[in-house]
């Protein structure tokens, strides 16, 4: 789900605003992302309008950094323009707009297939006030830190290196100073235990990076169990486990409320409801709560990292993807502190390197990895290897 590709339109500097198109045949929704964005000093509407093939048609005229791209439109729908778009601008941010129905679902993940940057889902009422507000501030977070990639100097380092690995017990502040011309990520070594649970945690970039993950992890699924929290809303994360079951090949569902945990499958949070780990006896089991967001999220990465320590200790790991914001990192300290281990995506590959750069960042990772190669190190890992 890269956003990073080649274009001859200069790419803005920091000083100036991001240019959003809003596309959308609904004038109360075009009037309140408009109004939304008109009042962030760091993006400008470029253009509001009613149809995909008015965007397609005054895209040149426009000079869009990011679209908000309404699903079912007249003339010509959003998955339609999708690719119509990228063809004329191929590092256009798009980001898909729907309500939260299965159809709408499956038409979002096909965007992303197809190149839109991200998803958004649109509440069924803005009169209720919750709901346009947790809109408000997702919408405007997305198109902040997805432009943030146009916004990075041409020949910008794409993440600070490692500095060597610390063992276990060793507290950062007690490291060595190292004094390179950009700080250096604290590295700590593997968990000297076996792992023996694998957690995941992502969010924007998350679908597509998970379905490239799953697709190399057989061999782990199929003895551990994998348990992942990504942040979607419900009937997203049915879609998702329907594509998970695809790409791995392997069963894969949205977790039920106490259903113990075994090896050979992968569990999904489902949207709307934050996914934890319990002891039933001598069974670990999923344990599935209403209780208030966290780090603005339900379901958050944050309580499934830390509930799984009460059952696996130190061969909990777990792996931080894509995503904004920080979630995972606290829960990720406390695998940490209980003996086990931490992997980040690194920034080149992530859409967004918020969740991953805070881990990273946080000095409680073993390793920063590119997407690519998280997968075969975590094969090596659960096989025996310990570095």
């Amino acid at each position: 789900m890269s956003v990073a590709l080649a274009s001859s339109t200069p790419s803005p500097t920091r000083q100036e605003p991001l240019r959003v198109m809003v596309v959308d045949d609904s004038v109360v929704i075009r009037g309140l992302i408009s109004r939304w964005i008109g009042a962030e000093p760091d993006m400008v509407v470029a253009a509001s309008l009613r149809t995909g093939l008015e965007a397609v048609q005054q895209l040149e005229r426009i000079k869009p950094d990011v679209a908000v791209l309404d699903i079912e439109m007249p003339e010509l729908d959003g998955i339609s323009a999708l690719p119509k778009l990228l063809a004329k601008k191929r590092d256009l941010i798009i980001i898909m707009a729907s309500t939260l129905t299965r159809r709408n679902a499956e038409i979002s993940f096909k965007c992303l297939a197809l190149g839109a940057s991200d998803y958004i889902p649109k509440p069924e009422t803005t009169r209720e006030p919750t709901a346009a507000e947790i809109f408000h501030h997702d919408l405007i977070q997305k198109i902040r830190h997805l432009g943030a990639k146009l916004r990075r100097p041409p020949g910008a380092a794409h993440a600070p290196p490692l500095a060597p690995a610390l063992p276990h017990g060793v507290d950062k502040a007690r490291e060595p100073a190292v004094a390179p011309k950009q700080a250096a990520v604290v590295r700590r070594a593997f968990s000297a235990h076996a792992p023996r649970v694998l957690l995941i945690g992502s969010s924007t970039g998350g679908p597509q990076a998970l379905m490239s993950l799953v697709t190399e992890l057989g061999p782990v699924i199929d003895r551990f169990p994998v348990l992942i929290t990504q942040h979607m809303p419900p009937t997203f994360t049915t879609i998702l486990a329907e594509h998970l079951a695809r790409s791995s090949k392997r069963p894969a569902h949205e977790a039920i409320d106490g259903e113990a945990i075994k090896p050979g499958t992968i569990y999904l949070a489902p949207g709307g409801r934050h996914m934890r780990v319990v002891r039933h006896g001598a069974q670990a089991t999923i344990a599935l709560g209403d209780d208030a967001p966290v780090n603005f999220c339900r379901p958050a990465v944050d309580p499934l990292f830390t509930s799984a320590i009460d059952i696996w200790q130190g061969a909990t790991l777990a792996v931080i993807l894509t995503g904004m914001g920080s979630d995972g990192t606290r829960g990720g300290k406390d695998i940490v502190a209980a003996g086990g281990s931490v992997i980040a995506q690194d920034e080149a590959s992530s859409v967004v390197w918020g969740m991953p750069g805070a881990a990273a960042h946080a000095g409680i990772c073993a390793a920063v990895l590119p997407l690519k190669e998280i997968a075969p190190k975590l094969v090596r890992l659960f096989a025996g290897d310990r570095t």
